[in-house]
């Protein structure tokens, strides 16, 4: 059995590029897409892979080192992983995928979201800024 890796206490940046590339080739054009769609609305965030083993986006001087916004891929889904008040904030507008607490589900197999996946990652940034304050 697999030991469960442990959490970095602190941020290293880098390592998404790995990532991406040890991840199937059919998916990888998607996952490029989750990571640049996140830039897109926090383009100065450190990007690391150092926390759950996932890319991961942070701002320092916030909660949690600053972690707002993560990605992954779990066959058959490309999943993006926000603060949990994100998925609460956008309930109607996620009907229809598959959800937990954190995390929204998209199928591999279809588009990305880009428009749903910006706003769901500005309301995380929200969730970390308003918590903060």
């Amino acid at each position: 059995m697999k030991k469960a890796k442990k959490k970095s206490a602190s941020i290293k940046p880098g390592g998404i590029d790995e990532y991406i590339a040890d991840c199937p080739g059919q998916v990888q054009g998607k996952l490029a897409i989750m990571r640049a769609t996140i830039q897109a609305v926090a383009p100065d965030a450190i990007e690391t892979v150092s926390y759950f083993d996932m890319p991961g986006y942070s701002y320092e001087g916030y909660d949690y080192n600053g972690m707002f916004a993560w990605f992954s891929f779990k066959a058959p889904f490309v999943r993006l992983h926000v603060r949990p008040q994100a998925l609460v904030d956008h309930k109607k507008e996620l009907k229809g995928y598959l959800t937990t607490k954190a995390v929204v589900s998209f199928s591999a197999g279809k588009t990305i979201p880009k428009a749903l996946v910006k706003k769901l990652v500005r309301a995380s940034l929200k969730s970390m800024r308003e918590k903060a304050d």
